[in-house]
C-alpha cells in the first residue's frame, strides 16, 4: 500500500515534480511529462514514449541520451493526455521527426494518436510504434490486439539507439517494429497493488495460489494456478516463451526478468538463475540479460519475464550506450544542459462576445456538468470497484478528475460571459486533459461536440436538442470505433441515443425523451454483464468480467439519469 503522499489525486504530478528535481541532470520537467535537460543535436529523430504513471522506471526514467527523448506522464494507470502528449513533443523534437512508441491500450492509443494528427498537421513529421509483446493478452493469431508490458524496454532502447545514432525516421521506425516482433513477454502475480488513497487493492490472489498473465495497471491474471516452486515458475515462465518465439528467430536472446513491485532483488536473481539455466539447455546464447526493477505496477508483488531474439542489426541498437536515470549501458560522452522552452497547458480563455440570453443559457449547460459531477462522485467508488474485476480500477477516479476538470472550466468560461458553445468546448477540453484515460478521451470529445453541435445562440428547439445528441453519439463512435456488443460505453450510449430521437419524433418532448433515453440507457447497461469485452483492458480478461456490466455504460447511464432528472426539475420549476 501507498502510503507517502499529501492528496492522493496529485500524487502521480507530486512524484513526478520530484522525480525531475532528482534527477536535473537528466531530465526537465514540462506540462504533460518530461523531456532531457541536455542538448540534443539538431535534426536527431526524437523518441517519445509515455503512459500511465505508478510504473517507474517506465516511462521517465527511461528519459536521456541514447534512450527517449521526452516522456508524456499520464495520471495513475491513465494514459496522459492528448495535450500532454503533444506539448511533450513540442519540447522534445529538434527537427528531425517525431517517433511515439507506448503499450498497446485503448487509452493510450486514443490520445497519442489525437497527438500524432495535431503533430502532422503542423508539419511536424510523426509516427507511431505500439509495444503489444504479453503473450498471454491474444493468442498469436491476434498479435496485433496484445498489450505491452515488460518488453517496451526492448523497442524503446533499439528505437533511441537507432535515433542516437544518427539514422533518419523511416530507419528508427523500421527497427522499432522489427525490435517489437522479435519480443515476447509473460508475467505473474501474487498479490494485487494499491492505488494512492486507496484503502484494497485491485485485485487478491487467493493464499498460495498465483495469477498468470497479469498487465501492468493492477489487471488480474487470466489465469491461477497453485504458487510454484522457483524452477517450476522458471519452466512456466520459459517454456511460455519459447513456445510463442517469433519467425525466424536465431540462437542470440536477451532475457530481461522485471520486478513488479515488491519482489526482492534476491529472489529475482534466484529465479534467474534458474531461467538462464533452462535457456542454455534450449541451445540459446544469453547477450546482456538485465534482471531488476524496469516497468513496475506501484506495490504490486509479481514478476515478468521477457525474451528479446536477436539478429545482428538488433544486437547492435541493444548493446549501444545509453545514460537515463534509471537505465545505463556503455559510456557517452556528457551533454551540455540546455534551456527546455515549457509548452503552455490547456487553459480557458478570459473574455468571451456571447449576448446576455446566450450566457444565461449557458448556465444551464454548467448545471448540467454538475448534476453529472454528482453522479460520478456519489458512484467513485463503486464504478473503481467494477472495473477492477477485469480491468485496472481506475475509472471512477478517471471520471471524478475529468468531471471535476469539465465543471470548474465551464464555471470559469460561464463568469467570463461565455455562450453555451464555448462553456462546453472548455469543459470538454478540461475533461480530456485531466481525465486521461480512453473515457477521457470519449467524454472530453462528446461534451465538445455537444456544444458544436448546439452553439451559442438565444433560444433552442427540440431538434436543436435532437441533433446534439446525434454528435455526442457520432463523436464517441468515431473515436473509439467500438460498436455495439463489445461490451463499452456504446452499448448504453446507442439505446439513449436511438429512444430519445425517436421520442422527439413521436412529439414526446425534451424532458420525456430525456427519461425514456436514460432508462433504456440504464437498461443497457445492465444488460452488458452478458457480455464478453472486445475492446480495451477487460477484452483479456473476458471469463472474469461475464457476470457483471461493462462500468462505461453504467456510468454513462448515472449520468444520462442525472441529467434527465435535472431537466424534468427546469421543467417543474
Amino acid at each position: 500500500m501507498t502510503k507517502i503522499f499529501d492528496d492522493p489525486a496529485r500524487f502521480a504530478d507530486d512524484a513526478l515534480d520530484g522525480f525531475a528535481a532528482a534527477h536535473r541532470q537528466y531530465v526537465a520537467r514540462v506540462d504533460g511529462g518530461v523531456v532531457r535537460s541536455t542538448e540534443t543535436p539538431a535534426g536527431q529523430v526524437a523518441l517519445v514514449i509515455g503512459g500511465g504513471s505508478g510504473h517507474y522506471p517506465a516511462f521517465a526514467g527511461l528519459v536521456g541520451a541514447g534512450l527517449a527523448a521526452g516522456s508524456a506522464c499520464g495520471n495513475m494507470f491513465a494514459s496522459p493526455s492528448a495535450g500532454q502528449v503533444y506539448r511533450v513533443v513540442k519540447a522534445a523534437e529538434t527537427g528531425g521527426g517525431v517517433l511515439l512508441s507506448y503499450g498497446n491500450y485503448a487509452g493510450d492509443v486514443l490520445h497519442f494518436g489525437q497527438a500524432q494528427e495535431r503533430l502532422n498537421a503542423e508539419g511536424i513529421e510523426t509516427r507511431t510504434v505500439l509495444v503489444t509483446d504479453d503473450i498471454a493478452s491474444a493468442p498469436l493469431e491476434e498479435i496485433t490486439k496484445r498489450r505491452g508490458i515488460a518488453g517496451d524496454l526492448t523497442v524503446f532502447k533499439v528505437a533511441g539507439a537507432a535515433a542516437e545514432a544518427g539514422l533518419d525516421l523511416d530507419a528508427v521506425e523500421r527497427l522499432a517494429i522489427k525490435a517489437n516482433h522479435h519480443t515476447r513477454s509473460l508475467g505473474v502475480a501474487f498479490a494485487g497493488c494499491t492505488l494512492p488513497g486507496a484503502a484494497e487493492p485491485l485485485f487478491t490472489v487467493p493464499e498460495g495460489m498465483m495469477s498468470v498473465g497479469l498487465g501492468i495497471h493492477g489487471e488480474p491474471g487470466i489465469s491461477e494456478q497453485p504458487l510454484p516452486t522457483a524452477s517450476e515458475l522458471a519452466t512456466l515462465l520459459v517454456d511460455g516463451l519459447l513456445k510463442d518465439k517469433p519467425d525466424a528467430a536465431g540462437s542470440r536472446v536477451v532475457p530481461i526478468l522485471n520486478g513488479l513491485g515488491t519482489v526482492k532483488y534476491d529472489e529475482l536473481f534466484l529465479l534467474f538463475g534458474k531461467i538462464e539455466a533452462l535457456l542454455t539447455a534450449a541451445g540459446l546464447e544469453i547477450v546482456e540479460p538485465e534482471c531488476g526493477e524496469l516497468v513496475t505496477s506501484l506495490d504490486m508483488s509479481g514478476l515478468s519475464l521477457t525474451l528479446f531474439w536477436l539478429d545482428e542489426e538488433l544486437e547492435q541498437f541493444w548493446s549501444a550506450p545509453a545514460d537515463t536515470p534509471a537505465f545505463r549501458k556503455g559510456n557517452l560522452a556528457p551533454r551540455r544542459a540546455r534551456s527546455v522552452a515549457v509548452q503552455a497547458g490547456a487553459g480557458t480563455a478570459t473574455s468571451f462576445t456571447a449576448t446576455a440570453a446566450s450566457a444565461a443559457l449557458a448556465g444551464t449547460a454548467v448545471q448540467a456538468l454538475k448534476v453529472a459531477q454528482s453522479a460520478v462522485v456519489e458512484h467513485e467508488e463503486a464504478l473503481g470497484k467494477l472495473d477492477a474485476i477485469a480491468g485496472d480500477g481506475d475509472h471512477g477516479i478517471g471520471m471524478r478528475r475529468g468531471v471535476d476538470a469539465a465543471v470548474a472550466a465551464a464555471e470559469q468560461s460561464h463568469a467570463a460571459g461565455a455562450g453555451l458553445e464555448e462553456v462546453l468546448a472548455a469543459a470538454g477540453e478540461q475533461w480530456a486533459e485531466r481525465a486521461g484515460g480512453t473515457s477521457g478521451a470519449l467524454w472530453g470529445a462528446a461534451v465538445t461536440a455537444v456544444g458544436r453541435a448546439l452553439g451559442s445562440k438565444d433560444t433552442y428547439t427540440e431538434s436543436d436538442a435532437a441533433a446534439a445528441v446525434d454528435a455526442l453519439r457520432d463523436a464517441i463512435l468515431t473515436l473509439g470505433k467500438a460498436e455495439a456488443g463489445d461490451k463499452t460505453m456504446v452499448d448504453a450510449l446507442l439505446p439513449f441515443a436511438d429512444v430519445f430521437n425517436r421520442g422527439i419524433d413521436d412529439g414526446d418532448g425534451l424532458v420525456r425523451s430525456l427519461r425514456t433515453a436514460a432508462d433504456a440507457a440504464a437498461r443497457a447497461a445492465d444488460a452488458t454483464a452478458g457480455l464478453s469485452p472486445k475492446k480495451g483492458r477487460a477484452r483479456p480478461l473476458a471469463e472474469k468480467s461475464l457476470g457483471h456490466p461493462d462500468p462505461g455504460a453504467v456510468s454513462f447511464g448515472l449520468i444520462a439519469d442525472r441529467v434527465a432528472e435535472y431537466a424534468a426539475s427546469i421543467e417543474r420549476s
